[in-house]
């Protein structure tokens, strides 16, 4: 990783901390009577801080995060957040891909969701066609590819992971030569994919074995090559020595 690309990692990470405290600092309604009496000051605080920071770290920062890495590595030439594709789609095909999300939700399929049978069980048709809009969280073109990301927070809940896997298959239906995933930026049950255990998206996804499921380490080594995970933990571990100081002076109202 390029000297400038971790200064712009560390910015991200810093600028995250120290907008949340300005927002805590800022915020009313925080007034929790019973809260006060039965914990300590310094819970109160750190469960409002953890809270706030969750949300913007879940949302703009990764996003940002993810496209500075992507930039920094060999072959990319494009990258943009919040990419707009617009297909052309036939009607048939879209058909089938909400009524196999539907049988999947409502476990009439007659098996578990897998990527390789799903992909295959979507009818390709030649029907009229249908101008639809997706929009992809992480958009880069890289060795003359298109890889489009639906990024999401670490547990998603079932209607988000449909319409992540509603809009992958519509760009595999209409571009095969895609690259398509399901990413989530970090895992909270262990480091493993195998150990993720969040119950919801495994009616979508088989969030241990289909490989559009990227999470943790094998979606941040995808944007960056191998190491990049590493390496990001190491930036956060830096920042974090200055970062941990200012949380001491957080007065919340």
């Amino acid at each position: 990783m390029r000297k400038t690309t971790k200064l712009k990692v560390k910015d991200e990470f810093y600028s995250c901390v120290v907008n949340t405290i300005e927002r805590l600092k800022k915020s009313k309604g925080n007034h929790r009577p019973f809260h006060s009496q039965l914990l300590s000051e310094e819970i109160l605080k750190a469960s409002l801080f953890e809270r706030s920071f969750s949300t913007s770290f879940g949302q703009r920062v990764i996003e940002q995060i993810s496209k500075i890495i992507a930039e920094d590595t060999k072959g990319t030439t494009d990258v943009q957040n919040q990419k707009i594709t617009i297909i052309d789609i036939p009607h048939d095909t879209t058909l089938s891909i909400h009524l196999h999300l539907q049988l999947l939700r409502d476990n009439k399929l007659g098996r578990s969701a897998d990527w390789l049978e799903d992909i295959k069980s979507i009818t390709v048709a030649k029907n009229k066609l249908e101008q639809q809009r997706v929009i992809s969280d992480l958009w880069f073109r890289r060795g003359n590819i298109d890889h489009y990301f639906s990024i999401k927070t670490v547990k998603p809940n079932i209607d988000q992971t449909m319409e992540a896997k509603r809009d992958i298959l519509r760009l595999y239906s209409v571009f095969p030569e895609c690259k398509a995933y399901f990413a989530l930026p970090y895992n909270p049950y262990g480091e493993e994919k195998k150990l993720y255990a969040h119950n919801p998206p495994f009616k979508i996804f088989n969030m241990i074995k289909d490989e559009v499921v990227l999470i943790g380490k094998d979606y941040w080594d995808i944007l960056g090559g191998k190491g990049t995970y590493s390496n990001l933990l190491q930036i956060a571990e830096e920042v974090g020595e200055d970062t941990r100081k200012l949380l001491d002076n957080i007065k919340v109202k």
